[in-house]
């Protein structure tokens, strides 16, 4: 009988998870290779950061993914090179011969030059910062109680999100329902008026993606609930202690989170690999390479135009050209030509607080009580795991009827998140979980 085709995956991520199984489904041979064990669902990392979930419940084990599949494997490994020539990927390890590579690599978060901000911000896209991030929220609580100093406690009940897209926006409401729901019953002896919640937007609007009825709708519901929430915000400078913004204004804080945009996390670029906008690949329409047919990259890592205009770093791309991917494979296999991606955008939604969320679906709009909704309905609907779904879905009406969050334990940890790029030993992160 011929040999199958061996086809690498590298990244689980959305894009690289959704390539695997359709490819092993379709009886081809494929190797996922993963830094870690687990596949993040990146959407709901703020929940954790919040004390809403915890981290195992946005986390599921790739094998456990895989283990219905006869022709998937898996291998927990760092890639260091990858030899296009000889169609080899070098891990820590092993050297793996390819037929077929795709690269799934992911993202980061993209701190956009601005002075003291990749140093002194919190980021948010990993399990270990969404926690660490936990971790300091409630750590400030903790410090303002015995804080005899009231600039030194303003510095602690002070949060500053920077970025008004999705993410900074679901941060900001769901932090302030954990403030007024929970922690007021925690510390009673703080003055919980002292606690501000700021979010930073750097253009006139907040998600700028969407039509601009839903923008406004969440800047009015978020100012209901209490975040201030400063449009035309431009960062110029981070520092331990406070923001400033390029109009001369400056926010003390000793929480800085950052929302401000991802970039991508792919290879160091070679040859092979040309780098385009946000750290992303250059890549043909059909997502291969130039001069290299049989390796695609897709996600975050991917840079893809579509009617003159990049593609967004969001899931539902990478889902999309996963599936592409593997599907182009088989045409090669069958001697077919590949075909060129298309995306189909069917909508987005962003939750603001309990009840309120916005969305737009097509040419249609809707705000409220149904989009919020919509939204709990999407992620339960993508997120990873029967078991993992009962529990958020659980977790979620805990914390709907009786406003408790038991999950606010801070986790011994040290003193500072150390990123791989601090680490001048260590290889080049292959893998940050695509957004």
């Amino acid at each position: 009988m011929p040999r199958r085709p061996r086809v690498v995956v590298v990244g689980s991520g959305f894009g690289g998870l959704r390539a695997t199984q359709s490819l092993a489904r379709a009886d081809i041979n494929v190797l996922l290779v993963d830094r870690n064990n687990y596949h993040t669902f990146i959407p709901l990392l703020y929940q954790v950061a919040v004390a809403e979930l915890q981290p195992e419940q946005i986390a599921y084990p790739v094998r456990s993914l895989l283990q219905r599949l006869a022709f998937a494997n898996f291998l927990m490994a760092e890639v260091t090179h990858i030899d296009f020539a000889n169609q080899v990927v070098i891990t820590d390890g092993l050297t793996i011969p390819y037929d077929f590579l795709i690269l799934s690599t992911g993202s980061e978060s993209q701190f956009l030059g601005i002075p003291g901000a990749d140093k002194y911000a919190l980021p948010m896209k990993t399990l270990q910062e969404a926690v660490y991030l936990r971790n300091h929220i409630l750590s400030c609580f903790e410090q303002a109680v015995r804080e005899i100093d009231p600039a030194q406690r303003r510095l602690l009940l002070t949060f500053a999100i920077v970025g008004g897209g999705p993410t900074g926006v679901e941060l900001a409401g769901a932090l302030v329902e954990l403030i007024q729901g929970r922690l007021v019953k925690d510390f009673p002896t703080l003055e919980m008026e002292q606690v501000q919640v700021i979010l930073l937007q750097s253009s006139d609007r907040l998600l700028a993606d969407l039509p601009l009825r839903l923008s406004d709708y969440t800047y009015k519901q978020l100012q209901r609930i209490g975040v201030k929430v400063y449009l035309q915000a431009r960062v110029s400078k981070v520092t331990p202690n406070a923001v400033y913004l390029e109009n001369g204004a400056v926010i003390f804080s000793k929480t800085i989170v950052w929302t401000a945009g991802v970039q991508a996390s792919p290879p160091t670029p070679t040859a092979e690999l040309f780098p385009a906008a946000k750290g992303q690949v250059a890549v043909l329409p059909t997502l291969q390479l130039p001069n290299h047919p049989q390796v695609y990259v897709v996600g975050d890592s991917a840079y893809v135009e579509q009617d003159g205009e990049p593609l967004p770093l969001v899931a539902p791309v990478a889902l999309q050209q996963g599936t592409l991917a593997a599907q182009n494979i088989l045409r090669q296999i069958k001697g077919k030509e590949p075909k060129p991606f298309r995306y189909v955008d069917k909508g987005r939604a962003a939750i603001i607080k309990r009840n309120a969320g916005v969305a737009q679906t097509g040419n249609f709009t809707f705000t409220g009580f149904p989009a919020w909704l919509l939204w709990l309905a999407i992620h339960l609907y993508y997120l990873p795991g029967g078991r993992n779904r009962l529990i958020v879905f659980l977790d979620w009406l805990r914390d709907y009827f009786f406003g408790d969050r038991a999950i606010r334990l801070i986790f011994p940890q040290s003193s500072r998140l150390v990123r791989e790029d601090d680490m001048s030993n260590s290889p080049k992160d292959w893998h940050n979980q695509e957004h």
